[in-house]
């Protein structure tokens, strides 16, 4: 009786990776799923785990845990009696890992989001973070073929995911994202202040795309959806320029801050609007609750963004009789 060969545990380990990551991918494109980023960021954190814990066996790298007692490795083990071996955050903290800064920080920032968001609704989280989720997956499929080969790329087996809705409905929306929950957003508003501009534009970190539909007339290419433009041609130059300016204007944000506000009402026409009135209306609103968008703390000061300003004016046209100018007939009486 022939005896059926046992893959090697580096063998082993790889093949759990790659079906943790093809599970990420295939829950969180899935039309049906609700819960999609802490199920998207628990499996990829999972297929992570296990790729570098492929790597490190090859390399040599003990990636248990383990104490050293006089001059002996005692091995910490579970109450059962299996090893316990390093979890992501541990793999990340080794010198002997193999990623570079970008693909490390996005990971980080992902298993942060975990914590924030687990056992909780995370409202928000699925589509406002899909570039750094992109990354992850591009990250991983890169990793995994320069450590281990292209026989163990994922790329056959995905494909685009198809939409019910067109591109071009995006920018026609005029209706803002769900705000993320406040934990979240403080953690997004903390994590990201301590990254680099270089860092924060490291497509390992978050990737971003530009879908413009054409036409063309090539007969090879006539139901292609997508058609990759060199990256050092001229028309894709022009086209990053472009959107450069506007993810600047979309990143830094105009600030305001409250005397600039009830100042720009006051020349408006809403000259009885003033700073009291400004801080009940903030507070009423809970204009300061970071998940609504409304603001941001920079070095201990809030500032209003554009968003709050249409609120305050929507506001004080509202009740026009309470902070219009005063007229003759107002003065008499």
């Amino acid at each position: 009786m022939v005896r059926k060969r046992i893959p090697r545990v580096k063998t082993q380990l790889l093949h759990k990776s790659r079906e943790a990551a093809l599970n990420a991918v295939q829950t969180f494109n899935n039309p049906l799923t609700t819960f999609k980023a802490e199920t998207f960021i628990v499996l990829m954190v999972i297929a992570w785990m296990y790729l570098l814990h492929a790597y490190f066996r090859r390399e040599g790298v003990e990636y248990r845990y383990y104490k050293k007692v006089a001059k002996r490795r005692r091995f910490e083990r579970t109450k059962w009696g299996a090893f316990k071996f390093w979890e992501l955050e541990r793999c990340l903290n080794d010198k002997s890992c193999p990623l570079d800064k970008p693909t490390i920080l996005n990971l980080r920032f992902l298993i942060g989001l975990r914590h924030e968001i687990e056992h909780h609704q995370s409202a928000g989280a699925d589509e406002q973070f899909s570039g750094r989720y992109l990354a992850c997956c591009l990250n991983y499929e890169r990793y995994i073929c320069n450590l281990f080969g292209e026989r163990y790329s994922l790329d056959p087996a995905v494909a685009f995911t198809l939409q019910f809705r067109d591109f071009t409905d995006v920018t026609r929306s005029e209706e803002a994202p769900a705000p993320l929950p406040s934990n979240v957003a403080s953690y997004l508003q903390e994590f990201d202040a301590q990254l680099s501009d270089q860092d924060k534009k490291s497509p390992y970190f978050r990737c971003r795309f530009l879908f413009v539909p054409f036409v063309t007339s090539k007969k090879g290419q006539a139901d292609k959806m997508i058609q990759f433009v060199p990256f050092d041609s001229d028309l894709a130059k022009a086209m990053n320029d472009t959107h450069q300016q506007l993810l600047l204007k979309e990143v830094e944000r105009p600030k305001h801050l409250p005397s600039e506000i009830v100042k720009l009402m006051n020349e408006e026409g809403h000259t009885r609007f003033n700073m009291h009135h400004h801080t009940e209306f903030w507070k009423k609103m809970d204009g300061k609750n970071s998940g609504k968008g409304y603001g941001v703390m920079v070095a201990r000061t809030w500032y209003w963004y554009d968003r709050w300003v249409d609120r305050v004016r929507n506001h004080c046209r509202a009740n026009q009789d309470l902070y219009a100018e005063a007229t003759n007939l107002d003065a008499v009486v």
